[in-house]
């Protein structure tokens, strides 16, 4: 293939990154600051606070990475596969599928144990717990192991069955055992040079131009990526989601990557967007910090009022982000009772002050959370 229009895996000097030190500078400095002053904000919480805003981190991180590639999981299921796994009380848990428990297991895996070097056995063993039936959707996959080709070379597309774009293509099967062992050389060599926070970037970004897999590279980067951040700022907390903002701007994601993989070996514009992408994710962590403080706050001003465990399971969903209106039967459906005692639980409710009832009646009666000012 002609020079000007390679990819960057098959340029010679492939692959000796570089970039302009002097245009990353301030963005990396703005990332850091930011960086600390959420950790110092949530090391000044309580430790309920503090693993509520856990919780709710890595319930979203793990909804979201799933979403970028066109996976919806269920938020209750993901909610309570962390916390059994993390030993957070949230009252009854609910059964979870074998799908959730691997994404959830590869999540916290590359966070918690941040320490352990990343392995061709640790890849593998992510990559067999996010496909445990050995099949992605209907189509049988190679699991825990790299892929083959044997259905053509590896496109990396975005968009509906139908409509997919394709924004690049991967290195051959061939040559993936090499490059894996070089990327991993790299991601745990000690590079003093370097920020850890740029190693995250460019560790992603290497990641997804091998795509080793016959599926889950996505997540598996993004993942690898966390592992890099958590190893920067030395906690097995996360109180950010990059994969969320991702998430947020999936569609300046795909482009972004589509320019690199067709450029040269300057990444200087990647990691500007990967700063600026994962700055704003530390930013929007406020707005689950506010919610984990208003939660308090709430529990604060009850915690004199006697409700049943169907009362507390409801009130606890709205305050950690109910999605929709909340009716009479949503409430029995969640509490899993008549709408009868729904109707009396959300009564009691009203009585006490922590309810109130929406402007809107008749069919569209609906209740919501009186929180303080």
């Amino acid at each position: 293939m002609a020079d000007d229009v390679c990819y960057i895996w098959e340029r010679k000097d492939w692959p000796e990154w570089t970039f302009d030190v002097a245009q990353v500078t301030t963005p990396l400095a703005s990332v850091r600051h930011a960086q600390g002053r959420l950790l110092g904000r949530m090391e000044s919480l309580g430790f309920k606070s503090r693993a509520d805003a856990w919780l709710q981190t890595l319930t979203q991180d793990v909804l979201n990475t799933s979403a970028i590639e066109g996976q919806q999981l269920d938020f209750v299921q993901v909610r309570s596969s962390l916390a059994r796994r993390l030993g957070l009380e949230i009252g009854a848990l609910a059964p979870v599928d074998r799908h959730v428990e691997g994404i959830v297991e590869v999540m916290l895996d590359a966070t918690r144990h941040f320490s352990k070097p990343l392995t061709v056995e640790r890849l593998f063993a992510w990559h067999g717990a996010l496909f445990p039936t050995g099949r992605s959707g209907l189509s049988k996959i190679r699991v825990a192991a790299w892929r083959d080709d044997a259905s053509g070379p590896m496109q990396v597309v975005s968009g509906p069955i139908g409509r997919e774009k394709v924004h690049f293509v991967a290195p051959p099967a061939d040559r993936l055992a090499g490059e894996i062992i070089r990327f991993l050389d790299w991601f745990e060599r000690v590079d003093e040079g370097l920020d850890g926070v740029l190693k995250a970037g460019l560790a992603h970004l290497w990641m997804v131009t091998l795509h080793p897999f016959d599926d889950g590279n996505g997540r598996l980067a993004r993942a690898v990526g966390d592992l890099a951040l958590a190893r920067v700022e030395g906690s097995s907390q996360r109180f950010y989601s990059l994969s969320t903002q991702i998430q947020i701007e999936r569609n300046d994601y795909y482009a972004i990557l589509e320019r690199t993989q067709r450029g040269d070996l300057d990444v200087t514009a990647w990691l500007l967007w990967f700063l600026a992408c994962l700055k704003r994710a530390i930013i929007r962590a406020e707005e689950i910090l506010s919610a984990v403080l208003a939660k308090a706050r709430f529990w604060d001003r009850f915690i004199q009022v006697a409700m049943n465990e169907r009362q507390k399971k409801v009130l606890n969903r709205l305050l950690d982000g109910f999605e929709g209106k909340l009716t009479t039967s949503k409430w029995a459906r969640l509490a899993k009772c008549s709408q009868d005692t729904a109707h009396r639980d959300i009564l009691a409710l009203i009585a006490c002050g922590a309810l109130q009832k929406a402007a809107a009646t008749g069919r569209a009666t609906h209740y919501e959370l009186v929180l303080a000012e």
